[in-house]
């Protein structure tokens, strides 16, 4: 029988860690009907808990006829057949188009016997404490989205309590955070780089390359940020950054080339060309940041930096059903159309 993870500061009741345990154990397949498990007396030594605790824990699986005690003999596996589908706490940042198709193709590959639970944390620290405080020893998975901007090391205490093989990092990596868990991430800095690097020749049409930041009221990782300008330098482009996003009075000029991060960012843009008769993809450029249906179609085409939202969903799941461990970068990709 493996090593159970059983934590006595967790705020689930250690006798029902025990029984979670092992039925998760006889649904994974690593316990099998009529194997044995260690007595009251063996799994109150092995795990330094009180005989009480496993006896309270081994009725109650008794109970449920998960086990069956065969006097002079021991415990055994009776039951296989455990109705205890994955739990999977799955905790966002926040919702937008994107976002959803994470979660369709996510829950989508992981089928119909897997219950998934969606919170968004608001990149609020207080409140994703809360949120794992309050759930620890409740899922069988922790899904987390790990965009914070304050308080980084209370962040990676928060997640520290959950057991590794139970965790997986969505979007973002935490290099800091240590251990071995699984990871589907972005390289921010190094995809929008490598994208604009593809659109170089594109590019190269244009005077100044300008970046739009949606500011702190929608925050996105500073990575992006970091990456367009490390582009501009590496490849003597004249650059600016447009904090807190682009109003409709904002200085638009011919020659500029414009990176949006923001979808409300995008329209003022395009309303701003379309006001001062200047030509997108002629006059003006746009790269926008993240794919969508409507993009293909906008303006004959909107040229777009994206990873692939799908793909992430699909192979996080794969990765919780085949319990993987490892850190996959999610396909990141230029998509380029007339508006640049």
């Amino acid at each position: 029988m493996k090593p159970l993870h059983i934590d006595t500061n967790s705020k689930v009741p250690v006798y029902l860690q025990i029984v979670d345990s092992i039925m998760a154990a006889v649904r994974d397949g690593d316990l099998r009907r009529d194997e044995q498990i260690p007595s009251i007396n063996e799994f109150s030594e092995q795990y330094l808990l009180s005989r009480g605790t496993v006896e309270k824990a081994y009725k109650e699986l008794r109970d449920k006829k998960v086990i069956l005690s065969v006097k002079g003999k021991g415990y055994f596996i009776y039951r296989t057949d455990v109705n205890m589908p994955l739990r999977v706490l799955l905790l966002f940042n926040k919702i937008s188009n994107y976002k959803k198709q994470i979660y369709n193709a996510f829950v989508k590959t992981l089928g119909e016997g897997v219950f998934v639970d969606l919170h968004i944390h608001h990149s609020n620290v207080q409140l994703f404490d809360s949120l794992i405080s309050n759930h620890l020893g409740d899922y069988d998975h922790y899904v987390i989205m790990p965009h914070f901007y304050e308080q980084p090391e209370r962040v990676l205490q928060i997640i520290r309590q959950i057991p590794e093989q139970q965790l997986l990092l969505l979007d973002k990596d935490l290099p800091e955070l240590g251990g071995r868990h699984a990871v589907v991430f972005q390289n921010f800095e190094k995809d929008i780089y490598e994208a604009l690097y593809e659109a170089l020749p594109s590019l190269k049409k244009y005077n100044s390359l300008v970046f739009v930041n949606p500011g702190n009221i929608m925050p996105y990782p500073p990575e992006i940020r970091k990456g367009f300008q490390y582009f501009c330098r590496m490849h003597d482009f004249n650059f600016s950054v447009m904090e807190d996003g682009l109003e409709m009075s904002a200085p638009v000029k011919a020659g500029q080339a414009f990176i949006v991060i923001e979808e409300t960012d995008l329209v003022n843009l395009v309303k701003i060309c379309r006001n001062n008769a200047l030509a997108i993809g002629k006059d003006v450029g746009i790269v926008s940041y993240n794919e969508t249906l409507l993009k293909e179609v906008l303006l004959d085409g909107i040229t777009v930096i994206s990873t692939d939202h799908e793909q992430m969903g699909i192979t996080a799941a794969q990765m919780i059903l085949e319990k993987g461990t490892e850190r996959v970068k999610n396909p990141f990709k230029l998509i380029l159309r007339n508006s640049l």
